[in-house]
């Protein structure tokens, strides 16, 4: 299938996109939930995915309950993950040879992420993806995040490009919601959440890997 639009930019999710954190991130927070004689369920885990810091913290509040202590239950996990991603993170499938096809068609990109801009520093700069792009919107950078469509409209801005001309690259449900409401071309690249049936209908397509995707784009 090709874009209903011409491409003028595309913007990227990153984690499960880009690089492999999302089941990294799955099986940290339920080890450190599970050091605390609790089990986090795959469902409640996979809520959170895409969403900013209080967006998760209200599922998690809503699974354990208001007295559960949040705060040092996210910290010891982050601090885990972090140890983990330090060590290094695997670029997902696809990905350079994307980028690669861009580079050669002309086509700006950015990043638009729920996750911080340490860890887009985390987890882009050892492998030299981060300098590979225009522009990274992160954690801070808009006023409300997915499924809010706010960071992809300031990644189309930081680009100078509109949105509408904009391809849009995402692995998440709350991500392809946020694309789909900036009014860009979606396209749902798998990875922990499966295509739902409202995932069909707010993509252009899904894509099995980030090959699919430059496919597409007729490389």
């Amino acid at each position: 299938m090709t874009p209903p639009r011409p491409v003028s930019a595309v913007v990227f999710d990153m984690d499960g996109l880009l690089v492999d954190t999302e089941a990294l991130f799955r099986d940290v927070m339920m080890e450190v939930t599970r050091r605390r004689g609790l089990e986090l369920p795959l469902g409640v885990f996979l809520r959170m995915v895409g969403l900013q810091r209080d967006a998760s913290r209200a599922v998690a509040l809503a699974h354990f309950g208001p007295a559960f202590d949040y705060e040092p239950w996210i910290a010891e996990a982050w601090g885990l993950a972090n140890a983990r991603i330090a060590v290094g993170v695997a670029v997902k499938d696809g990905v350079v040879e994307l980028l690669d096809f861009l580079d050669a068609a002309g086509l700006p990109r950015a990043v638009a992420t729920s996750s911080s801009h340490a860890a887009v520093a985390a987890n882009l700069g050892p492998s030299g993806l981060l300098a590979r792009f225009q522009a990274v919107v992160a954690d801070g950078d808009y006023q409300r995040g997915k499924p809010h469509p706010d960071p992809f409209l300031v990644a189309a801005s930081r680009l100078s490009v509109e949105p509408s001309a904009c391809l849009a690259l995402e692995d998440s449900h709350n991500g392809v919601r946020a694309a789909h409401a900036a009014g860009m071309m979606t396209v749902m690249v798998p990875d922990l959440l499966e295509a739902t049936q409202e995932m069909r209908a707010l993509c252009v397509t899904v894509a099995d890997t980030l090959h699919a995707v430059r496919e597409m784009l007729g490389g």
